[in-house]
């Protein structure tokens, strides 16, 4: 279990440096079309600070599928809520990018909220159970829920700020979607099935969309709150598949039933607050001074 901690919180870190790479990689190439997907990513890809964030991303994944493998998914998706804390310190303190107080306490309260959600619902042993069904319903529900907001996105009255806001949405569930998925495959009974089951197919297919999406959210959207609604939503679905599909409980009471309550008021508020006030950057080819000291 602590060892799963540790990999989580590794994770969080990482991710969040990734997501801070590739934003500042993303909003230096024309935005990605649908129409042309592999286009649009070998443009990113020519980006270094976006080839940059791909490979921490990579490392981020690593961390998570071993945390995941090693404690319960609720467990890990608390202790990734931390990453938003690490998304707005790094963003002001090397990427030049600036939150208002709003912004600041948006993020506090969501990252406390996410965190009360997975600690009220576990217990500290790993489970050992999962449900077909849950997972099967879980996923189709988001994966439908994540074709509407990518419809919405779509609609040609959405200004752009909106539309980076609605695509981050998508690609958070949709990232939620892979993590379940990935979990289900730590339960897999050898590594032939796992890699031969359908849920890796689903994995990847999650995993691909929401990277067109995240990518293109990033180009249009305002960077701090895209990033940090991609995080809400990934953790929120992963959260709920690890009720449903891994059965790990709502609350061992009454007080953890109303603390979950009370986190997900505190999830809802902050993610509203987040995108009140626009995050202030420096012009997109000054280079962050973290990535600077890479090269």
């Amino acid at each position: 279990m602590i060892l799963g901690l540790v990999l989580a919180l590794a994770a969080a870190l990482a991710t969040n440096l990734a997501f801070l790479f590739k934003y500042r990689g993303a909003i230096r190439v024309a935005p990605i079309r649908p129409r042309h997907p592999l286009v649009g990513a070998a443009a990113l890809f020519r980006s270094k600070w976006f080839a940059i964030g791909w490979l921490v991303a990579i490392l981020a994944w690593v961390l998570h599928v071993g945390a995941l493998a090693r404690a319960p998914l609720s467990i890990v998706q608390a202790v990734l809520s931390g990453g938003l804390v690490f998304l707005a310190v790094l963003a002001e303190r090397f990427f030049d990018l600036r939150l208002g107080r709003w912004q600041w306490f948006g993020v506090t309260i969501t990252a406390a909220g996410l965190a009360i959600i997975g600690l009220t619902g576990s217990g500290a042993a790993r489970p050992q159970r999962s449900s077909l069904a849950g997972l099967i319903a879980v996923e189709a529900a988001v994966f439908a829920v994540g074709a509407g907001l990518l419809a919405i996105s779509a609609h040609g009255r959405i200004r752009h700020r909106v539309e980076g806001l609605l695509l981050g949405l998508a690609a958070g569930a949709l990232f939620g979607v892979s993590d379940i998925a990935i979990k289900y495959l730590t339960h897999a009974e050898g590594v032939l099935y796992g890699l031969l089951s359908p849920w890796t197919a689903t994995a990847l297919l999650a995993g691909a969309i929401a990277f067109y999406a995240s990518a293109r959210s990033l180009q249009i959207g305002p960077g701090i709150e895209v990033i940090a609604l991609t995080s809400v939503a990934a953790n929120l679905v992963a959260i709920m598949g690890g009720i449903v599909v891994f059965g790990e409980p709502i609350g061992s009471g009454p007080a953890a039933i109303g603390a979950r309550f009370v986190g997900f008021c505190l999830v809802i508020a902050g993610a509203a607050l987040v995108p009140v006030h626009h995050a202030a950057a420096r012009e997109p080819d000054a280079a962050p001074r973290l990535a600077a000291s890479v090269s």
